[in-house]
């Protein structure tokens, strides 16, 4: 399917229009590509939609994205068209998900060589990542890989869970030989956690580039907290409101999370946990609630402000997953003043702000509990105030794309310089 761009690319900018102190005083045309996409998926997509806001706000830029969907189409969105989606027509990954696995790299391949963009980011680890790569060889464009999930801790789960630790080690091993692989070739990789950066650089991955990312913070502030919001949900004015934001599938560690609530509940049935977010393991929650009689759930919050209202409705943020390599949602959790609760031990724990020393110390229910219990009896109001003033300070949006486009601009002036564009 060929595609004929809505926006061709615009000539050289002079005076006023032109980026001041730039290496690039023209617009660039950015092409993000990944399967981690959905209408409700989380950090990635909320990664993607804040780049195309800080496109239209600071910059002359034009934006590609090209992720899957229910079919294959071009739309060009925002005030002057400069935002561009396509959607490559791909199956669901199951019955109940929303995600769908992005099968077609020739209609990828067709696309970005119609696009011919000057920058191409990968948001995924697999197929498609290949496809860049060779997209970006032939057509002489720098290509960056982001490495938004640290993918192997979530298989070695299962491969424990069936396997031993002997098949762990087989499989740790083969990982690491794969990352290696791939990610040398991207003229640089994008990591959100100095801590990932150092463990692949240790691998054998050298080109490694730390980028945190960062919070809506006109959206996520502090302030009182929402009465209207809990009423709405029927929630009692006594309860210890427990909030889950994210994605319900297993590399989330959402069944953990689910038997620490029950436990918890148990102990002391003020407790109620209130669960924004969908996935394969939604059907897990009727069962807490008949149990627990204290679940509520919300399939999906699109809007920033309107999410903003569950953190300042709760008492406390749990995140129960282990393979996090920032936590963006947990970042906006502290931005809104709440505390939030977890397992420590994953990349995430360089951005968390309060309480870390309370948390659960191995990935267990009861580990997860017991944390949720010491942080409850905390003075949470005072300890969410003070992380939210880190969380203002330190990770605007608005400065991480700086970084971000200082990175871009590099790579453009310079061209591709990486040893996998000269081959062939």
């Amino acid at each position: 399917m060929a595609l004929t761009p809505k926006c061709p690319p615009a000539p050289p900018l002079t005076g006023p229009r032109a980026r001041a102190n730039s290496l690039v005083p023209y617009p660039l045309k950015i092409c993000d590509v990944t399967q981690f996409y959905s209408p409700v998926s989380g950090g990635v997509k909320r990664y993607v939609h804040e780049k195309r806001a800080y496109i239209e706000a600071h910059t002359q830029d034009e934006h590609w994205l090209i992720v899957p969907g229910a079919e294959t189409r071009h739309t060009a969105e925002g005030k002057d068209g400069r935002l561009h989606t396509i959607t490559i027509r791909s199956p669901r990954l199951d019955k109940t998900s929303r995600y769908r696995l992005l099968l077609s790299t020739s209609q990828v391949r067709s696309f970005l060589e119609d696009i011919r963009p000057d920058i191409i980011e990968s948001g995924d680890p697999y197929h498609v990542a290949w496809t860049c790569l060779r997209a970006g060889r032939d057509l002489h464009t720098p290509v960056f890989g982001f490495y938004h999930s640290h993918f192997p801790e979530a298989y070695l789960r299962t491969v424990l869970k069936y396997g031993g630790s002997w098949l762990r080690e087989v499989v740790m091993a083969w990982a690491q030989d794969y990352i290696v692989r791939l990610y040398r070739q991207f003229q640089g990789t994008l990591v959100a956690s100095d801590h990932l950066k150092e463990l692949l650089t240790d691998w054998g991955v050298d080109n490694t580039v730390s980028i945190k990312l960062g919070v809506d913070t006109e959206s996520f502030e502090p302030g009182p907290a929402d009465a209207e919001l809990r009423r709405e949900i029927g929630i009692p004015d006594d309860a210890f409101v427990l909030l889950y934001v994210g994605r319900l599938s297993g590399e989330k560690n959402i069944a953990t999370l689910l038997e620490a609530f029950r436990l918890v509940h148990a102990a002391d049935p003020r407790f109620y946990l209130v669960v924004v977010g969908d996935g394969p393991l939604r059907r897990l929650l009727p069962a807490v609630r008949k149990e627990t009689h204290a679940l509520h759930w919300h399939t999906y919050v699109n809007e920033n402000k309107v999410l903003a209202r569950y953190y300042r409705m709760a008492n406390l943020f749990v995140h129960p997953g282990v393979c996090e390599t920032f936590g963006l949602v947990a970042l906006e959790s502290q931005a809104c003043g709440l505390p939030v609760v977890g397992i420590r031990g994953s990349y995430m724990d360089a951005n968390v702000f309060c309480g870390l020393d309370h948390w659960g110390r191995a990935n267990t229910p009861r580990e997860l509990a017991d944390a949720i219990v010491r942080m409850s009896k905390l003075n949470l109001p005072q300890i969410g105030r003070a992380a939210a003033q880190t969380v203002h300070d330190r990770f605007a949006w608005k400065v991480v794309f700086r970084q971000l486009w200082d990175q871009y601009e590099k790579a453009h002036h310079a061209g591709p310089t990486h040893p996998y564009y000269r081959r062939g």
